[in-house]
């Protein structure tokens, strides 16, 4: 009751205002402070990741490399390098590209599951659960198996097919689901199961007609950032940069449509755009995410829920909170999953897996407690 209660305070008035000058300069004081400890988490675990490896390379060192690629006028950090060359390459090339990467993707999955749950008001609702990263990643697989000219690769080609799946499917569980004016939590998780299914089976049709390059595709469905590098990082950046604007600056209508669409209609918002931006905004997202990285499953699940049960349930900290959050889970997910059996390395997916999927039986059996 009392999530009830803060949300009722926050969309009481007008949601393109700010609910009491207090509430807003409060939460914006929240909300500041909250993001930069987080932010300091998340930059603290990427530089243990990015140290953690074959070879340990001190923190400090780190700090040096980074800082020496800096344009230095004043000298400031213009210290002769005390480092092997080899590390500077290990670095750079490899290990920073690669956690950039997972954060990315880790942010991406936990604002797209902190969308869909909010927008459907439903605590299981995450990319995966209701079909959108299974076409998502049957659209990928695609641009994997057909011979496609290297340009259109460089281009995007597996992003844009990712998201032409995923948001193929969002249409389509979203029209089954919906039944009048409301979507029930039932059909809509029946319909989504029904159709990542059906584009899994799809999937494995695939893999079998083209075995040529089975090993490819099965290493990618693995999930996994083995191959990650700078490219990938300035592909994925930008759609991903788009995709947590649209959702973030959505924040209030969300906040809005937790009580009541007929009430988020009477206070002027347009539920339906609405739903059709968020989730559009969140397939984009999911696309992203899975088109680098593969199925990397409990992410969008794990990272809001852990989000709202310290901080609540505002979306305003929510969302940006949520990114961080599941940006520092999937670094440290692929630190243990490259580091764990070294030299071998275990998918990326079954260190998610093996950590989220206690969590969701935990939902299951929490959930008629739990208030959206």
């Amino acid at each position: 009751m009392r999530d009830v209660k803060t949300l009722e305070s926050i969309v009481r008035l007008n949601p393109a205002e700010a609910a009491g000058k207090r509430l807003h300069r409060y939460s914006a004081r929240r909300t500041g402070t909250l993001i930069g400890m987080v932010s300091l988490v998340l930059l603290a675990s990427a530089l243990v990741a990015v140290a953690q490896g074959a070879v340990a390379i001190p923190a400090t060192t780190i700090v040096q490399m980074v800082l020496a690629k800096i344009p230095q006028p004043t000298g400031l950090f213009g210290a002769a390098p005390s480092w092997p060359p080899t590390y500077e390459a290990v670095v750079l090339q490899i290990r920073v590209p690669r956690v950039i990467l997972a954060g990315l993707v880790g942010a991406s999955l936990a604002s797209a599951g902190a969308t869909y749950q909010g927008l459907f008001r439903n605590p299981l609702a995450d990319p995966y659960l209701i079909g959108v990263a299974s076409g998502a990643g049957l659209g990928a697989v695609l641009a994997l198996v057909l011979p496609l000219a290297p340009l259109l690769y460089n281009l995007g080609a597996v992003q844009w097919m990712a998201f032409l799946g995923g948001m193929l499917t969002a249409a389509v569980v979203y029209l089954l689901a919906k039944v009048g004016s409301s979507t029930p939590t039932t059909t809509l998780l029946l319909a989504g199961t029904a159709l990542g299914a059906f584009a899994s089976s799809i999937t494995s049709f695939l893999m079998y007609v083209h075995g040529d390059k089975l090993e490819m595709v099965y290493s990618w469905l693995l999930g996994g950032f083995a191959l990650g590098d700078w490219q990938q990082v300035l592909i994925g950046v930008p759609y991903s940069l788009v995709g947590l604007v649209i959702v973030y600056i959505h924040a209030r209508p969300l906040n809005a449509l937790q009580l009541d669409e007929e009430q988020a209609a009477q206070l002027g918002i347009d539920v339906e755009r609405v739903k059709v931006v968020l989730v559009g905004a969140a397939t984009l997202l999911t696309a992203t995410a899975v088109s680098a990285s593969g199925l990397v499953g409990f992410v969008g699940l794990v990272a809001p829920h852990v989000t709202r049960l310290i901080w609540g349930p505002d979306h305003r900290l929510l969302l940006p909170i949520s990114a961080l959050v599941g940006a520092t889970f999937l670094i440290w997910a692929d630190t243990l999953a490259r580091t764990a059996f070294a030299p071998s390395e275990i998918p990326v997916g079954v260190v998610t897996a093996f950590c989220g999927a206690p969590f969701f039986l935990y939902l299951l059996r929490q959930r008629k407690r739990m208030v959206f």
